[in-house]
């Protein structure tokens, strides 16, 4: 079942503190704001991308690390300081012309809720908050900034059959930027 709903895809939305990172902000003594994401995250969604997927950050927060991170990974879909992430999704679902089953989001608390909602496919990390992993279809095994979101676009890849041709095309960046 999971795996029929993943196979329909089109549009992966998440979330930021507590999905691409492990929730924590650090704030510095100037109000620098620092975050850690995993880097297997990072390509996890490239891989995602490559393969077709539009990717999407819907977060209430703002940040400039944000932006920055997104520009790394290549998402152009960036809308931070979301009061109503429902309304936010369901637009950019019109926009892109794509339908609740093709779409999947992902989340950890409950402003992520009403996302869940409009999606498809929701998805919770392993440390959400309770009501958020029960209104998930599936939760992830790693918690969030830990890995969580690599497993989903795995899931995703793995159910449309396009994990192994990922796979491929990335080991043939690898021996180009060795030869070259």
């Amino acid at each position: 079942m999971i795996e029929d709903m993943a196979d329909e895809i089109k549009l992966l939305v998440l979330d930021v503190d507590g999905v691409m990172t492990n929730g924590c902000i650090i704030l510095t003594d100037r109000g620098e704001e620092i975050k850690c994401f995993h880097v297997r995250d990072g390509l996890g969604l490239k891989l995602l991308m490559n393969a077709g997927i539009e990717v999407a950050i819907i977060t209430g927060r703002s940040s400039k690390v944000v932006m920055k991170r997104a520009e790394e990974i290549g998402i152009t879909e960036v809308h931070q300081g979301v009061s109503d992430k429902a309304a936010l999704l369901s637009s950019l679902m019109r926009r892109k012309g794509v339908e609740k089953k093709q779409t999947c989001a992902m989340g950890d608390d409950l402003p992520d809720l009403p996302m869940f909602r409009v999606a498809g496919m929701a998805v919770a990390v392993a440390d959400a908050a309770f009501e958020v992993r029960e209104a998930a279809v599936v939760v992830t095994k790693n918690r969030g900034g830990m890995g969580a979101v690599r497993e989903v676009c795995e899931m995703i890849l793995k159910a449309q059959g396009k994990w192994e041709q990922a796979l491929s095309s990335r080991r043939g960046e690898q021996n180009r930027s060795l030869q070259g």
